[in-house]
């Protein structure tokens, strides 16, 4: 029995999905067909008060649900990482910028050396 409940509920998902689009793709249009009419304040308030509510449209389908828990969830896994403190961060810094310099010079050794081996061949 749920399930029908839960199927009226996003039977209206590819109008909803439609309006959004619409909405945004008309925002953007009228963004750029009143710009002699409006100041640029004022388009940019109504470009982004059509984009809340296109959101809240979309937020309101079944995958607009599903990305929002998704967000929910990596909202809450986001708390439970531990931050490396400035110190470790510096020296791990230290140490990639120490690898990366011993590697150049590497690599700067070996095409010297078979620039100077191609220019024997050559000469």
């Amino acid at each position: 029995m749920s399930t029908k409940i839960e199927e009226k509920e996003y039977r209206f998902d590819p109008l909803k999905w439609l309006i959004a689009v619409a909405l945004v793709l008309g925002g953007a249009i009228a963004f750029s067909y009143f710009k002699d009419q409006f100041e640029l304040i004022y388009r940019v308030l109504a470009v982004t008060a059509v984009i809340v509510v296109a959101a809240f449209i979309a937020a309101n389908t079944e995958k607009g649900a599903a990305f929002w828990n998704l967000m929910k969830a990596a909202q809450v896994e986001v708390r439970k990482v531990v931050w490396p403190t400035r110190q470790e961060v510096n020296q791990t810094t230290a140490i990639v910028v120490v690898v990366v310099l011993i590697a150049a010079l590497i690599l700067w050794g070996l095409d010297t050396f078979i620039g100077y081996l191609a220019s024997l061949v050559i000469s």
